[in-house]
């Protein structure tokens, strides 16, 4: 039976390799996540293991390796996608954006209106042709959606509408759609690496970023950034992915046993996450370490983003899907 060890070191080619071991050796999945346990992700991703032992019965261990010991979530899908070092994790689709071009528009700014909405989308399982690409291009299987945090910019100052976020200087994620939309609502976005955003606003670098409040209070980007500002321009889908090459592996039962829990693990994950956003942001502003501010111009922004969306999602070749989110009630 195949088993994964890690080999010391954290280069993926050192990380973990695949060996025939003793008959009666229960085979080793390692995980890895940005987080410790206090997070949405390490909720989601230990409810996977508790679930995959539930319904495979046999012997098996994980191994979840936390608070980045491993990289960041883009050198995760790497590894999964070489079938190396991680076999499951949550990654951002933005990070999957080299093997697909549709990939982070299913979690571009201003795409849902709502979080019933949202909802309604991953039950329907419209993204369905996005996971196939994916799939097909990256070798990573997403086997469920977790998520469900709703993204507000954090900022160096008070800022309340459209003519005060003109020029801001923010951190957006590295797919082009983010820079996109946020250059026209009026900021200057810029992509830096997510464990340089809080020296990059301390060192005025940028004055800005914008995260749900689990990462908010991960990062403690409030301790440069105290100010909120309310745009809720998107509703986060974090899927939980697992590598073709170590599924591929994997005996039959155990294959369908990753393929359920996968599936109710995101769901698991997105109930903590939208149910732990609004106690984290109430409990932030309670010990005066965030303040809230109201964005009085979220439906002019909208506006001013929509055409881009379209154009965009045209663009890559995912009209299709836009228009059925968009049609979703």
């Amino acid at each position: 039976m195949k088993r994964r060890l890690l080999m010391g070191g954290i280069a993926a080619s050192t990380l973990a390799a695949p060996f025939i071991a003793n008959a009666q050796a229960p085979l080793t999945l390692n995980g890895a996540v940005q987080f410790n346990d206090d997070h949405a992700f390490n909720k989601t991703l230990l409810k996977f293991e508790e679930l995959v032992k539930k319904y495979y019965g046999k012997p098996i261990n994980f191994v979840l390796h936390r608070n980045s010991s491993l990289g960041l979530e883009k050198q995760y899908f790497e590894y999964m996608a070489q079938g190396k070092a991680v076999d499951y994790a949550i990654v951002s689709p933005a990070h999957m954006s080299t093997f697909s071009k549709a990939a982070p528009f299913i979690d571009a700014p201003f795409l849902f209106r709502d979080l019933a909405q949202w909802n309604k989308v991953l039950d329907l399982d419209l993204l369905k042709p996005v996971a196939d690409e994916v799939a097909q291009k990256a070798q990573v299987m997403l086997i469920g959606y977790a998520g469900g945090g709703v993204r507000n910019i954090f900022v160096n100052k008070p800022v309340s509408n459209l003519a005060e976020i003109k020029g801001l200087k923010v951190r957006v994620q590295g797919a082009p759609i983010w820079s996109k939309t946020f250059a026209a609502a009026g900021m200057s976005p810029t992509v830096i690496a997510y464990n340089e955003v809080y020296n990059a606003i301390q060192n005025n670098v940028i004055s800005a970023g914008e995260n749900e409040a689990a990462g908010v209070e991960s990062m403690k980007f409030y301790e440069v950034a105290p100010n909120l500002a309310m745009t809720e321009h998107a509703i986060t889908i974090r899927p939980v992915c697992f590598s073709s090459k170590t599924f591929n592996s994997l005996p039959k039962d155990l294959q369908d046993a990753v393929v359920k829990a996968g599936k109710e693990a995101g769901a698991y994950g997105r109930q903590v996450e939208s149910g732990e956003d609004e106690q984290k942001l109430v409990a932030l502003e309670k010990a005066g370490k965030l303040k809230r501010i109201p964005f009085k111009d979220r439906a002019e922004m909208k506006k001013l983003v929509d055409p881009v969306m379209a154009a965009y999602a045209k663009e890559i070749g995912a009209d299709g899907i836009f228009t059925q989110i968009v049609a979703t009630n």
